[in-house]
């Protein structure tokens, strides 16, 4: 989708036109005859919020009514949530180039329809023999956004687009090899982006016990891509002050192992490196913007099988960091992976904070359903309070589980330092949190499970089915903050 900025005159404008309407005062600046104003005015009376469509044959006037007087947050959600309704309309009317314009209306509420608008036109076709619809082109009222502006955002919705690319991909075209070699080439050619793969030679060097045994099922060798972004100049930083570290899980495909995933649950399991594509990709979105923050993104990769000589329940591993995990259940193999990453980021680049995001439980999913982040904390009150605040303002919303110290008497084992799954059906997210938790020793250190919200097997929202990209908006509001 191309996005232009032009002067768009509603009542002269020849083509297709969104016009946004959310406060009265902008009556008289409507761009509608007497009786379309009238029905307007009725239908505002019942509710606030709909969408009619007025010919303007051989074009249409798509006139978006909102309650501006919401809160903001909620207001942004919700034409978010129109730019569905009109992505199915435009398609029904075979509408492929709109202009976008208002009265009496925001920047940040058109950018928010802009947003929804790229969102909610997305779909994984690349496997498909006709070419499915989508809106080509969008021309933007340049009284609302600089060129520049505009220009930055749309980088962060191509970054979006590609980690849902990545996160829809099989397998089969998408392995850890594959994916550390695409990282690599985006880095390359990305201003102030190193981009280091290190092969399984090198993990074993590492003595990253983790992901080499998550990944001794598997016929693909294992990766552990470390991204670097430095965009604050070494002379205004603080020397105490080290990297934000972002570690992703990149589990390319989960059977579950030994244990193996039962029946319908191993569907759609190309999604559990979805973190890991969360990471590159706001690393990315950061580069692309020149933020002034400095990241390291951890990305461990492999993908989990039940072939060669696959790790068992009952083995004992020793991760980078010579913890000892006495393994009780292969399929909670994302944690293991994760762990050696955490582990490396404390020895290595002395963070400020480390944030993982992690398709990491169901547990998660059955306590919040799809409709937020399961988030943890350690030593991170600062960082997750920033984030639950822009994850409300940015609508991807984190809902936070505690840590007490009591949970850690569920990770315990009997014959190593920790077991990989607690010891009860009970607190399945928590117990997860708590495992990754001890790598992170006294570093700051805030736990994403994205589990529900980073595919979704039904459109939702402004998402059709498949991965939604959920969380790079999240953390770039974040460092946006730094």
């Amino acid at each position: 989708m191309i996005y232009t900025l032009d002067k768009i005159a509603p009542k002269d404008y020849e083509g297709n036109i969104v016009f946004l309407y959310g406060d009265e005062t902008a009556e008289r600046t409507l761009p509608l005859s007497k009786k379309e104003a009238a029905m307007v005015k009725e239908r505002r009376e019942e509710s606030r919020e709909f969408l009619l469509v007025f010919d303007r044959l051989p074009y249409h006037l798509y006139f978006l009514s909102f309650d501006s007087e919401k809160p903001a947050a909620e207001v942004q959600e919700g034409l978010r949530r129109n730019a569905m309704k009109l992505i199915k309309r435009f398609e029904t009317d075979r509408v492929s180039e709109v202009a976008v314009c208002g009265a009496g209306t925001l920047p940040e509420e058109v950018a928010a329809l802009l947003e929804g608008l790229s969102l909610a036109d997305y779909s994984f076709d690349r496997y498909k023999s006709k070419d499915p619809y989508h809106l080509q082109k969008v021309a933007v009222d340049a009284a609302y956004f600089k060129k520049d502006e505009l220009e930055a955002m749309q980088r962060l919705w191509n970054r979006i687009y590609w980690c849902r690319e990545w996160v829809n991909l099989p397998v089969q075209d998408l392995n850890a090899p594959a994916f550390a070699d695409e990282l690599a080439s985006i880095a390359a050619d990305l201003d102030g982006v190193k981009c280091t793969v290190m092969d399984k030679r090198q993990i074993e060097s590492l003595r990253m016990g983790g992901l080499l045994a998550v990944n001794r099922g598997s016929v693909d060798e294992p990766r552990f891509v470390v991204l670097e972004y430095d965009g604050v100049e070494s002379g205004k930083r603080k020397e105490e002050s080290g990297p934000i570290c972002l570690v992703g899980k990149g589990i390319m495909y989960d059977t579950g192992g030994l244990n193996i995933k039962p029946g319908d649950y191993m569907q759609e399991m190309k999604s559990d490196m979805a973190g890991a594509a969360t990471m590159a990709s706001v690393l990315f979105a950061a580069a692309d913007n020149h933020l002034p923050v400095h990241l390291v993104a951890l990305l461990p990769l492999t993908d989990s099988r039940p072939g060669f000589n696959a790790y068992a329940a009952d083995d004992i591993l020793t991760m980078y960091d010579g913890t000892t995990v006495e393994v009780v259940n292969t399929d909670a193999e994302g944690r293991l992976i994760l762990a050696d990453a955490i582990a490396y980021a404390v020895k290595n680049y002395n963070p400020r904070v480390i944030i993982d995001a992690a398709t990491l439980t169901g547990a998660a999913v059955r306590a919040i359903s799809t409709f937020g982040i399961a988030a943890m904390e350690q030593n991170g009150r600062k960082e997750i309070e920033m984030l639950k605040l822009v994850g409300e303002q940015v609508y991807e919303r984190l809902v936070e589980f505690p840590m007490w110290k009591e949970y850690d008497e569920l990770i315990k084992s009997d014959y190593a330092d920790l077991r990989n799954s607690g010891n009860t059906p009970q607190a399945g997210t928590i117990t997860a949190g708590k495992f990754l938790a001890h790598f992170a020793k006294e570093v700051p250190y805030v736990h994403l499970d994205i589990a529900g919200v980073a595919y979704f097997t039904k459109a939702q929202h402004c998402w059709r089915p498949g991965a939604s990209g959920y969380g790079v908006r999240l953390l770039y509001a974040y460092l946006q903050m730094q």
